[in-house]
């Protein structure tokens, strides 16, 4: 991770919140290699998908969600982003809160609500990802090997 001074602002930045934060998968899914910070999502919650490793995300009042920002990203990164989080997954604009406290505009992928019924009541874990759940994903996922 990097300091703050390197902060970029605009939507072009991505709070990643899941399986986008372990940096290898992010890098080959964006095709980027960028500093990223530690935030905080409000208002939302991460919870598991049934049967998939990854998670999604949903609006809950009340609720917080930890992750990294990825600020800055080019087009192209995005492009690949969309094609990677597929039509599960729709991109939205959220403001994220940094470990000093500043606030900054980010986008992130939230799960549609025609998918909500995949949802479990069980917050996903970062943790259990690297432990149980990286290597399954990154050799089953086929939305893993995004457009070059």
């Amino acid at each position: 991770m990097q300091t703050e001074t390197r902060w970029r602002l605009g939507m072009d930045n991505l709070f990643a919140y899941g399986t986008l934060m372990c940096e290898e998968i992010f890098e080959a899914v964006s095709g980027c290699q960028c500093p990223c910070f530690q935030a905080e999502l409000k208002d939302y919650r991460r919870l598991c998908i049934r049967d998939e490793e990854y998670p999604g995300l949903i609006a809950a009042p009340g609720f917080s969600v930890d992750g990294l920002v990825y600020p800055g990203l080019p087009e192209t990164a995005w492009e690949r982003l969309d094609c990677f989080e597929g039509a599960m997954y729709e991109r939205k604009a959220v403001e994220v809160v940094l470990r000093s406290g500043k606030i900054r505009p980010a986008s992130t992928y939230v799960i549609q609500s025609a998918f909500a019924d995949r949802l479990e009541p069980v917050p996903w874990s970062l943790e259990d990802f690297l432990r149980t759940g990286k290597e399954k994903f990154q050799t089953t996922y086929p939305g893993f090997d995004a457009p070059g």
